[in-house]
């Protein structure tokens, strides 16, 4: 059981912590996707890809960088908590339809946007390993054609240890991925019976073993508390044989009850589901054991090796969040391709049509299949500077907020600063006269709570009837 995290024991940790359970965004972006409207769309996707934006603000500090994201939505079978964005399915012809359709929106955006080498690939789903080894390498040899990777781009990809084969392996080193993160989530079988995803132990091995002996540099693990039947006792199993196997990064995702998106969750009993002090519990517990083990806790939810990449973008203050979490490489645009696909340019987010068959129309019709996004204003900039810094570094330099937008800090945010009073007092944040902030460690673990103060859209988003985001403990 955990009795000290942070410096901190358990009994202060737990006095604190539930004063801050309220629902808020993961800010994976900023605005967050419910301030985003249909009135952007293909035109200003397709202008803003060629640099042409009529109402674009630039943005300081930016390079010229480029980050890829390839969406496969397929899965073999649901798991219950899962609210991403996927399709359930057997039939050979999908993924046959979404390969020619992807080839046909790749090629619209390298027409829009001319030219350009990336530094980062990433495929999530879905399971991009429902694919067959042929199928990854064609999708791959598509993207790279149209934007070649740099030598030392990270090339990375999510799997599902129950369906990816040592072919897959093969197939993915033999393109140049070199990182591979595994869904896990929890070790103890009545656990995965409970979420309706069976995976023995062996299987994740298996495919750890295989991952680094094909010459895989990373090897990630996700991992969910807050699942049904979870305990303190059986997620300490879980860690035992879970830092046996020793990932290189590892993320600890609270569980997120959001029945409202994934309706299949609403088949777990709350009597199933472990309480708030014992889901309180299991976190800290998980990371005291990451800390023990040599992890770097690199903030919210993620810990990494300390000669791990993102460690490394941690000191450098290269790390940067985006939909995908904490990744590396901060101040690049980012191109999101497949259905419900976010794409992060310089002053614009848009996300593509989410159900496939309106995907493979659009992109029919028009190349692209943009369904809505947001242009940010000079104060969505500034807000998004303000907030990444808090989510990715843990600290705000005010120095650094004047030189890059040309005001004082102090002043431009005096009544959010105010806000934060109530962190001073429980020691999750120190604040200087200048306006400069660091984040205490136990503050990182409510850092959405901190940020949700410079978002300037959450006010009215609270108003609405509709839930919206997940608790933030």
């Amino acid at each position: 059981m955990a009795r000290n995290v942070f410096g901190l024991d358990l009994a202060r940790i737990e006095e604190i912590l539930p004063r801050y359970a309220i629902e808020g965004p993961r800010y994976t972006s900023y605005p967050t996707a419910p301030v985003w409207t249909e009135r952007y769309g293909v035109e200003q996707f397709r202008a803003e890809l060629a640099g042409d934006a009529a109402d674009a603000v630039s943005i300081p500090g930016e390079g010229d960088g480029l980050s890829l994201y390839v969406h496969v939505p397929f899965c073999k079978s649901l798991c219950h908590f899962c609210a991403c964005n996927r399709i359930i399915t057997s039939k050979a012809e999908l993924p046959l339809q979404f390969l020619d359709t992807l080839e046909r929106e790749v090629a619209a955006v390298r027409e829009a946007s001319g030219p350009r080498t990336a530094s980062q690939q990433h495929w999530g789903g879905g399971t991009p390993t429902h694919l067959t080894p042929d199928q990854v390498t064609r999708l791959f040899r598509t993207v790279t054609d149209a934007f070649p990777m740099r030598a030392d781009a990270e090339i990375s990809i999510e799997v599902d240890p129950r369906v990816t084969r040592d072919e897959h392996v093969a197939a993915l080193r033999e393109c140049g991925f070199n990182r591979i993160s595994m869904g896990v989530q929890d070790i103890d079988p009545k656990v995965q019976q409970a979420i309706h995803r069976i995976q023995p132990i062996e299987q994740t091995q298996h495919l750890v073993e295989v991952s680094r002996a094909s010459g895989f540099g990373g090897v990630n693990f996700d991992l969910i508390y807050g699942l049904p039947y979870q305990s303190e006792e059986s997620f300490s199993r879980t860690l035992d044989q879970v830092l046996e196997l020793a990932p290189d990064r590892l993320a600890l995702y609270s569980y997120a009850h959001v029945t409202w998106i994934a309706k299949q969750q609403r088949g777990f009993e709350s009597k199933d589901l472990p309480g708030a002090s014992t889901k309180l519990r299991i976190m800290l517990m998980a990371i005291e054991r990451f800390l023990e083990a040599g992890y770097r806790f690199i903030g919210l939810d993620h810990f990494a090796k300390p000669e791990d990449e993102l460690s490394q973008a941690l000191d450098d203050r290269t790390l940067r969040r985006n939909f995908m979490g904490h990744t590396t490489q901060a101040g690049v645009d980012l191109i999101g391709f497949g259905p419900s696909a976010i794409s992060e340019l310089r002053a614009s987010y848009a996300q593509s049509q989410r159900n496939l068959g309106d995907w493979e129309d659009a992109v029919r019709e028009r190349g692209l299949a943009t369904m809505r996004g947001h242009q940010l204003t000079r104060d969505d900039i500034e807000r998004r500077w303000v907030i990444g810094r808090l989510m990715c570094h843990g600290e705000l330099r005010a120095s650094e907020f004047e030189a890059a937008f040309e005001h004082p800090f102090a002043s431009r945010f005096a009544p959010e600063l105010k806000q934060l009073d109530p962190f001073l007092a429980d020691g999750l944040i120190d604040r200087a006269p200048d306006g400069s902030l660091v984040v205490a460690p136990l503050g990182r673990l409510l850092v959405r709570n901190i940020a949700m103060v410079f978002d300037a859209y959450l006010a009215d988003q609270r108003k609405s009837e509709q839930p919206m985001f997940s608790k933030t403990v």
